[in-house]
């Protein structure tokens, strides 16, 4: 497929072949314990197994006081600090909105229309190198234009593309610099956004967690247990419509209910995984549902709902791999809230700070 073509004012791109996966991707994962990155193959478990472990009662080697389990859950999203160093930062209008790998600035090299490398006379980043736009690239448009035909040109370096936008910032509700596409947002290192939305019931005075399976057709994380409702945050949507946008394509809930969806906070995490570098914030939603309420998926993306006590989530959580891992934290933010985690339970300060040890701004 070719390249796309650029307006007048800036010099053509070379025009290159799509590429095929080289020797920096990532090998495909199929155990969700080996990996938080991209998970292409179906995880091997059923809803039997999921109720079977969450229905399991307590023993002295699985104390539900023990958090053990949850800390677990965060370093899976919280890896490869030792890392830094090998990457760069990327830098718009003397701002930094992402970070780089070196070894990736090597593709970006051929762009010199788009990117310009900011290396000594060996061609090393020290002291102030960074990655930054060619100064003819004066406006969002611009900038959005041209990185889309970069990201078009690399083909697959960047798996997964969508064809959905995520705003590049300094920080979350500044004017964007310009839009990029949401599967090339981990090799830019830029920070993405998110709503994730716990769907509760009250029975009996018992709380119950609707819990999605994903569908085994999706391209990330397929067959594995996920929120009631939770999206990435595109261009050009406030947090609030893109969840009540959220909860009627994957959830089937009309505006009239989740318009009652309460914010809860945030929580952060950052990623280095290979040339990825995820730099996610999450907005955390809350909606009590109506007792006699059923979700039903819409955009095909769910394969499956179950109600599952709360209680049996932590269980999940605490002793099995079967959540998508940002759900996982999400929903240990949430246990923390409803009482499920007690400042009496040893590491409760320790493990509520680490939900937020990503640049949360």
């Amino acid at each position: 497929m070719a390249c796309l073509r650029f307006p007048s004012a800036l010099t053509p791109l070379p025009r290159i072949a799509r590429r095929t996966r080289t020797s920096f991707s990532k090998p495909l994962v199929s155990n969700p314990r080996l990996s938080s990155s991209l998970v292409t193959s179906t995880p091997s478990f059923s809803w039997e197994n999921v109720m079977r472990v969450a229905a399991e009662g307590s023993h002295e080697a699985d104390d539900p006081r023990n958090l053990r389990g949850y800390f677990h859950k965060v370093r899976i999203c919280n890896r490869g600090t030792e890392s830094k160093s090998e990457f760069v930062p990327f830098v718009v209008e003397d701002q930094v909105v992402g970070y780089i790998h070196k070894g990736f600035t090597d593709h970006l090299k051929e762009f010199p229309s788009v990117f310009t490398c900011m290396m000594d006379n060996n061609g090393q980043y020290v002291d102030h190198g960074c990655v930054t736009l060619h100064a003819s690239l004066s406006t969002p448009e611009e900038r959005t234009r041209a990185i889309g035909g970069v990201i078009e040109c690399l083909g697959e370096l960047i798996p997964g593309i969508r064809n959905e936008h995520y705003p590049v910032t300094s920080a979350f509700g500044v004017p964007a610099f310009f839009s990029l596409e949401r599967a090339a947002a981990p090799y830019f290192g830029i920070k993405a956004y998110g709503v994730h939305m716990n769907g509760y019931v009250e029975l009996n005075e018992q709380k119950f967690l609707w819990i999605g399976k994903r569908s085994d057709m999706k391209p990330t994380y397929p067959g594995m247990l996920d929120h009631l409702v939770a999206g990435g945050l595109p261009h050009g949507i406030s947090c609030k419509e893109n969840l009540i946008k959220e909860c009627e394509e994957e959830a089937g809930i009309p505006r009239s209910i989740s318009d009652s969806a309460l914010s809860v906070g945030a929580i952060s995490y950052m990623d280095i995984d290979g040339f990825r570098y995820k730099r996610d914030v999450l907005f955390c939603y809350d909606l009590k549902l109506p007792a006699d309420f059923i979700p039903n998926n819409e955009d095909g993306e769910v394969d499956s709902f179950r109600l599952v006590p709360v209680d049996h989530v932590a269980n999940i959580i605490r002793r099995t791999e079967f959540f998508k891992p940002n759900c996982s934290i999400v929903i240990i933010d949430f246990l923390f809230r409803h009482g499920y985690i007690s400042p009496d339970d040893p590491g409760y300060l320790k493990l509520l700070q680490s939900l937020r040890n990503g640049d949360c701004s």
